[in-house]
């Protein structure tokens, strides 16, 4: 066996490892979002008028996987961000790796962020303007299942799309992207932001619009972020270099 097939197994052996260990923390805070579950439901209905109902006992478990699941991943956020962060960090320089470890605890903040824009503010929005429609011509009752994915689905996504500006921060800080370039694809990014919004969305165009907007808006202030962070290490590089001539 070579010594390229030797560094690729070590590669891949290293990456099991932090992988395993993501997995504990996860299974961890999935059992702590378990034990909460209760609390956790009490808080999400407080300003629900109408009761929630069951057409099975499975939908009880699911309601509890799902619930757990969510708050399992989102506490083990910091857990991936630095493992990832070990794990590529002997192809990192020095500055490099001091530049991408204050973003670990930031990955946690974004996604409780995303979640929290997404529960008190996408979620009434199309909640409110959805009960509307149906004013005066049914009878609003919703099972736990049905109302608790469309909470998920409303809230969910947003944490993982509120962590777009840190990572373009930190791969325009380790010089994996320019950002001036990115501005360039401007085009293509809406696009596909508004894609994830339609997918999103209930099938109306102001839901469109409302989740949509704010997707367009995080990305113009990743690219402006990441152009001051370009800026500050092209800076950091040319007084480096200055002082080696």
């Amino acid at each position: 066996m070579d010594d390229k097939t030797m560094g690729i197994l070590d590669h891949l052996d290293e990456f099991r490892r932090r992988l395993i260990v993501v997995l504990i923390v996860f299974v961890i805070f999935t059992i702590i979002g378990f034990i909460f579950v209760e609390d956790i439901y009490q808080y999400l209905i407080k300003d629900l008028n109408e009761n929630l109902s069951v057409l099975s006992p499975t939908e009880i478990l699911g309601f509890y996987f799902k619930i757990a699941t969510v708050f399992g991943i989102a506490f083990t956020i910091p857990t991936i961000a630095y493992e990832f962060w070990a794990f590529v960090k002997p192809g990192l320089y020095e500055h490099e790796r001091k530049a991408a470890l204050p973003y670990i605890p930031g990955f946690f903040i974004f996604f409780i962020g995303g979640l929290v824009f997404g529960f008190f503010v996408i979620f009434p929005l199309i909640m409110r303007f959805l009960s509307n429609l149906g004013e005066n011509m049914f009878i609003e009752m919703y099972t736990t299942e049905k109302y608790f994915s469309f909470v998920l689905n409303m809230s969910v996504p947003f944490g993982f799309l509120f962590e777009m500006p840190l990572i373009i921060m930190f791969l325009t800080s380790i010089g994996m992207i320019n950002p001036y370039q990115l501005g360039k694809m401007r085009k293509y990014a809406y696009f596909i932001l508004i894609v994830i919004a339609v997918t999103l969305s209930p099938p109306d165009f102001i839901s469109d619009l409302v989740i949509a907007a704010p997707l367009l808006l995080l990305f113009e202030i990743s690219v402006n972020i990441a152009k001051i962070v370009y800026r500050l290490k092209l800076r950091k590089e040319k007084k480096e270099a200055e002082k080696i001539l």
